[in-house]
């Protein structure tokens, strides 16, 4: 794990570099995607147990940020609610202070919350269609700790969405290795229903299981997101 001031140090320069990979400035994020590149992956909270978090996946976002901000009353250092908090505005598309709070998480929190924290950041470049930004936060989760899959499952996704899906699959079984009683996975939520989609059907496909496969690749294809349509056919194109 990174100390305080490295991590302090580390992060501004990354944030730098990925405002010059975006033209020198992120613009406000809109609920629903605008670009044709962009990549939708995945968000992760700190914690996939707890009232909270069955809150988000019930969709009960603004009892979620009750929850959350309860917590973090009660105790300002509790980061990884934090960090789960910053979901709760993310998926109810308050973008800019969701990445604000992660910003906060990735300088103070553990290791594990800063994995997640930089996960979420990459969603939300990825979002926005600043995929070497996007790539950049991804890596840089996984440098923290190569063991802990969540990383590995957001770069799968990822290289799957970048036309890599030889690369997505061999990503995606060495998760699935890693994430054995699936603890990883639980702590996922989504955004848009593609991003599940996706998840289930490279993970699917990754297991051998070819007509589910094809069914779950057949209905990715309709996806609004260019880029998981198009990612959906390539799948299609090798099974069939």
């Amino acid at each position: 794990m990174f100390d305080r001031f490295h991590i302090r140090f580390w992060w501004i320069a990354l944030a730098g570099a990925a405002l010059l990979s975006c033209g020198g400035q992120v613009e406000d994020s809109p609920r629903a995607p605008v670009r044709g590149d962009a990549s939708p992956i995945l968000a992760t909270l700190a914690s996939g147990s707890g009232t909270g978090s069955a809150q988000l996946r019930a969709g009960d976002f603004q009892t979620a940020r009750a929850t959350y901000e309860a917590l973090l009353a009660a105790n300002p250092d509790q980061v990884g609610a934090l960090n789960d908090l910053a979901v709760s505005y993310y998926l109810a598309g308050r973008f800019d202070s969701a990445r604000q709070l992660f910003d906060e998480v990735v300088i103070r929190g553990s290791a594990h919350e800063q994995q997640a924290a930089l996960l979420n950041l990459g969603e939300l470049y990825a979002i926005d269609g600043y995929l070497t930004a996007a790539k950049a936060h991804f890596d840089s989760a996984r440098s923290i700790d190569p063991s802990r899959p969540a990383p590995i499952y957001a770069q799968a996704l990822f290289s799957d969405l970048r036309g890599q899906p030889g690369i997505a699959v061999s990503l995606i079984r060495e998760a699935i290795k890693a994430d054995e009683a699936g603890a990883a996975r639980a702590a996922f939520t989504f955004a848009y229903p593609e991003e599940r989609q996706h998840l289930e059907a490279l993970v699917t496909d990754a297991q051998g299981d070819r007509e589910s496969a094809i069914q779950k690749w057949r209905d990715l294809r309709t996806s609004r997101f260019p880029a998981l349509a198009q990612a959906a056919q390539r799948h299609l194109d090798d099974i069939q």
